[in-house]
């Protein structure tokens, strides 16, 4: 055996005093800010750990349960992409029932088929940042709407059909909120799902004393709005603007007053069926190439309660259609749908993910069949049963539950996995893009943190990598919980701990 020189020897103890000292920097320092009275009253979970040498450097509460908020997601888009694999695509299909006659009428439905594709949307990819659509909302659908005038269809005497039977209809997981299910970030989960199911809208102020002006899209009847806003002549009122669910059912409520110097405010609502709601926007996309439909825009579920068990069974019905399918629209490949659910924090693509993962694993796509998928993805990954309680794929739930250890192996199992550049390159990056675009900009850790963001109401999460050039990578999990004052007091502390792990630039 050949023994080594003296010199190596020395350039080796050299090299681990180095790291010895890193790491005792590192911990010096995050022990200063924990000790800050702001950082008292927060309960903290900390774990980092070298990628090289696979050691901890720095651990605090690391294997008690916090809340991960979107720190879930890491989970759930790790899981999709080493079971469908990056370049998984899925199918969104346009099929009808029924007889077409030869002068163009179907006496029948046409059926838009949702095949789980997270991006059925006008959003422009590969992604750049969240708010980056095409201004026709409608452009993903037109496709689809000019095959069935290829075909010959020129009035539709059904209905227009929107399935999402591809998925166990369940549209809330265990632990929301109903308060959150308003809004964009709570939408109900299914496999057919149009413009992130989004409906914006904008107020802006009318005339001192009159109603404020709204401005709906995509321009739909989903909803019918009750404007109960009022524009005041002053800077400052009383109450806010705020949506609700109103009464009947299908209502929303504007309520609040809003200063006539105001510039607007924006709000994103979830529509209550997203299949219905993609139905209604096939529609007008028909309508628009002259193709008249007689009947509604309706939706067709696959309910849980036709099944013996939610964790494994047959794949989704058949559809009512007889005949092939007129059209098929493909999506984007599964790495560019990652991206957006990691880079811009999507609940709902990330539930979406989950259950495609469960029908692929257990021929259901339901939630638990992804939660048992990704249970054992886990245990594979090497995390214990102890060490979370996953109840959903995005985070919302506040019952789920996640130990800062687990998040590390789980971050090393991806670093060291074939899947490595897919899941990294999905995270955001630290002062240039997603979540984090306008955190770290003046600090060093700009562009050397890709870390998933969290929060919720008490809770902030940040993990990832830290990526020192010509030094280690370190990857990280920091948690804080259950604070009471303002979480922006919090998020600098929790930078100030990211950053910590980032070893100043060599003069």
């Amino acid at each position: 055996m050949r023994t080594p020189s003296l010199g190596r020897l020395a350039l080796l103890g050299a090299c681990a005093a180095a790291t010895l000292a890193a790491d005792a920097r590192i911990t010096a320092r995050i022990n200063e800010l924990l000790a800050r009275p702001a950082a008292r009253r927060a309960f903290w979970g900390i774990a980092v750990r070298d990628l090289a040498t696979g050691s901890a450097v720095y651990e605090r509460n690391a294997g008690k349960l916090f809340l991960p908020a979107s720190n879930a997601k890491l989970f759930s888009t790790a899981l999709a992409l080493s079971r469908l694999g990056p370049d998984y695509r899925f199918a969104t299909q346009l099929t009808h029932s029924g007889r077409l006659d030869d002068d163009g009428t179907l006496w029948g439905d046409l059926h838009l088929v949702g095949g789980g594709d997270p991006n059925l949307s006008a959003r422009i990819l590969p992604y750049r940042w969240e708010n980056d659509f095409s201004p026709d909302l409608l452009k993903p659908l037109r496709p689809l709407a000019r095959k069935a005038y290829e075909a010959g269809i020129r009035r539709v005497r059904g209905n227009v059909v929107g399935d999402d039977s591809r998925y166990v209809w369940q549209p809330y997981p265990a632990g929301w909120s109903h308060a959150d299910t308003l809004h964009k970030y709570g939408s109900p989960v299914s496999a057919l799902v149009f413009n992130d199911n989004r409906i914006n809208v904008w107020v802006r102020p009318g005339r001192p004393e009159t109603p404020a002006r709204l401005r709906v899209s995509p321009a739909l009847p989903y909803y019918a709005i009750a404007n109960r806003t009022v524009t005041l002549p002053g800077r400052l009122v009383s109450r806010r603007l705020v949506p609700r669910w109103g009464d009947p059912a299908g209502q929303i409520v504007i309520a609040g007053q809003i200063p006539v110097r105001s510039r607007g405010r924006g709000f994103e609502l979830a529509a209550d069926d997203p299949a219905r709601f993609a139905a209604l926007a096939f529609r007008q996309a028909l309508a628009d190439i002259g193709i008249t439909v007689d009947g509604k825009a309706v939706s067709r579920h696959f309910l849980p309660d036709r099944l013996e068990s939610l964790r494994s069974g047959p794949e989704a019905p058949e559809t009512d259609s007889r005949d092939e399918p007129l059209a098929t629209a493909s999506s984007a490949s599964l790495r560019e749908a990652v991206r957006v659910v990691n880079k811009a924090s999507l609940n709902l693509q990330a539930e979406m993910l989950l259950r495609e993962t469960g029908l692929r694993e257990a021929r259901l796509g339901s939630r638990e069949a992804g939660l048992a998928s990704l249970r054992l993805f886990l245990a594979e990954a090497g995390l214990q049963p102890t060490e979370f309680v996953l109840m959903d794929g995005s985070g919302l739930s506040r019952r789920n539950l996640i130990a800062p250890t687990a998040t590390v192996r789980l971050l090393a199992h991806m670093w060291n996995s074939s899947h490595r550049e897919a899941f990294v390159e999905s995270l955001p990056v630290a002062g240039r893009d997603g979540t984090l675009d306008w955190r770290f900009r003046r600090s060093a850790a700009r562009g050397r943190i890709l870390a998933k963001t969290g929060s919720m109401s008490h809770v902030l999460a940040l993990s990832g990598y830290a990526i020192n050039e010509g030094g280690p990578t370190y990857a990280f999990a920091i948690f804080a919980n259950n604070f009471g004052l303002a979480s922006s007091s919090t998020q600098e502390l929790v930078d100030l701990v990211a950053a910590a792990l980032i070893r100043p630039a060599a003069p």
